[in-house]
């Protein structure tokens, strides 16, 4: 007879049930083909529930072999919303609301979580939840600085865990390119370009009153402290200004938000999801800078090269075997992909190690054009090839106690 994940009675508690408590029990205690037992379903809660948090707080909490039990948001009023939803689909009032989202990773019957926070949360609370045996679906783009990408993989590795990026748009934008690159169509492929932009920008906002929906410390958490500001904190999907997506000390601009999802797909395209560069070339045409960044088995991407359009795919016109394209697992997309692998424990479509090879692409590239030069990257060490000015813009300084 196949284990459940939970043992549904204790042997203690089994003998009492088979003495002293009627034999019929309600179909919703044994689970259907509709909908598995409870001692099956994976026990989630979210972390940063506005925006793309309630986006995935709604793709979650529609899975049948979920069962959403808590919220937690620096805004009360996403988290409010978000249990008067989770508790109008299972008809109660058992959903629970954290300010403090190490209150949710404290619960023992929580399976999994999902993480929707601003950028510069992604590292601590991945980190957080995999040292208490959480699995973790993380939105893009996964990491802050190049320097938080190799302790978030270590973790994943050391405490077992199933940690998955959310870039939807890997496998959804550029599907065509991607298949025509895999089914070897295109020849032998050298090199792909990526169009994105811009880096992210100091944030001199002034201050502004603070209102009672928010908690502002738990909010900046490990970024530097400044005065709140509702454009400093605003969830709009601008890169350009007036949103924390515009601004250093929370994100890496367009570079590296529209980045996850642009560099994710080519690394995907080429296939190289498992290397990094090893050299980062700042280059110049037509009087514009760009980037090539190149890799070990000769594979080239290159950011914003002039006259060279979107996913451009650099190619020989050599015949080249395909080779079948990578799937999302389960069902319902990449939150299905990720549902089903914490149940097989199988890699995720965007596994931790692939997402921060992918990230470290526009990581190395934002590094190289404020160095204004060329860089060799040791993978293997994660440091600069001789390069201590390099190394110093791997890491920034934690606002305590948020250390990693």
């Amino acid at each position: 007879m196949k284990t459940t994940r939970r043992k549904f009675l204790s042997s203690s508690g089994a003998a009492t049930a088979a003495v002293g408590f009627p034999s019929i029990i309600p179909s919703s205690a044994l689970g259907n083909a509709d909908k598995p037992a409870p001692s099956n379903r994976i026990v989630m809660g979210g972390i940063g529930i506005g925006n793309m948090g309630r986006g995935d707080h709604g793709a979650f909490l529609g899975k049948n072999d979920v069962q959403y039990v808590a919220v937690c948001d620096a805004r009360k009023g996403a988290m409010n919303q978000a249990k008067a939803k989770t508790d109008a689909k299972y008809g109660n009032k058992d959903c629970k609301t954290y300010a403090d989202y190490r209150d949710i990773l404290s619960r023992d019957d929580i399976d999994a979580v999902h993480i929707a926070t601003p950028d510069h949360w992604h590292a601590q609370m991945i980190i957080d939840s995999c040292r208490h045996g959480k699995d973790v679906f993380c939105q893009k783009p996964e990491s802050l600085t190049l320097g938080e990408g190799s302790l978030m993989v270590e973790t994943a590795k050391r405490y077992g865990r199933v940690v998955s990026g959310g870039s939807q748009r890997v496998l959804q934008d550029y599907r065509g390119t991607v298949l025509r690159c895999w089914n070897g169509s295109f020849g032998k492929i050298n090199s792909i370009n990526v169009n994105v932009g811009p880096m992210s920008q100091p944030c001199n906002l002034p201050p502004e009153n603070q209102p009672d929906d928010i908690d502002w410390e738990m909010w900046l958490g490990p970024a530097p402290w400044a005065p709140y500001n509702s454009k400093r904190c605003s969830g709009s999907y601008s890169t350009s200004g007036n949103s924390w997506r515009s601004y250093i000390d929370y994100s890496g601009g367009g570079m590296t938000d529209w980045g996850a999802h642009h560099f994710g797909g080519a690394t995907f395209a080429v296939d190289v999801r498992e290397l990094q560069p090893n050299k980062v070339v700042l280059d110049e045409k037509d009087g514009k800078k760009f980037v090539s960044l190149k890799y070990s088995n000769g594979i080239e991407i290159t950011h914003n090269k002039p006259g060279v359009g979107q996913m451009h795919v650099g190619r020989d016109n050599v015949q080249r075997e395909g080779k079948e394209v990578p799937k999302y697992a389960g069902s319902g997309g990449i939150s299905g992909d990720f549902i089903d692998c914490v149940k097989t424990r199988n890699k995720p479509f965007r596994h931790i190690d692939y997402a921060i090879n992918s990230m470290a692409v526009p990581h190395l590239a934002t590094i190289a054009y404020k160095l204004n030069r060329s860089l060799e990257w040791d993978s293997a060490k994660q440091q600069f090839v001789n390069d201590a000015e390099a190394d110093r813009l791997r890491n920034r300084a934690r606002r305590e106690p948020w250390q990693i």
